[in-house]
């Protein structure tokens, strides 16, 4: 079996479970934010920051930022693999991806777990 260093899951299986995990994880965060917004109609400042301030929404936050990586990596690294056939073009966009991703990361871990 031929794997690539590119490639997340390391097989089409594991990117295929990958999707479906991360896009469970996401669906259920939005509906739980839509559900929140929905349900707290006098929201203000205090109120979404006492909802931050938990640690599980914390974690539920972070779980869904994680999830937002994972599922744009393998749905990317998918199209640029199918359709950027050149090998220079392909990495350097792959390396763009990765790097946007980890960035985003970054920054989402500090908002949310920072002073």
């Amino acid at each position: 079996m031929v794997t690539s260093i590119m490639n997340l899951g390391r097989s089409g299986v594991s990117d295929w479970l990958i999707q479906r995990v991360s896009a469970v994880i996401l669906a259920l965060y939005t509906i739980f934010i839509v559900a929140f917004l929905l349900f707290h109609s006098d929201l203000d400042y205090s109120a979404w920051s006492s909802l931050f301030a938990q640690t599980w929404m914390k974690v539920f936050t972070l779980l869904a930022l994680l999830s937002v990586a994972a599922h744009a990596w393998v749905g990317l690294w998918i199209v640029a693999t199918d359709y950027i056939k050149p090998a220079n073009i392909r990495i350097a966009t792959l390396t763009v991806v990765i790097l946007a991703l980890f960035v985003f990361v970054v920054w989402g871990v500090q908002v949310l777990w920072g002073a």
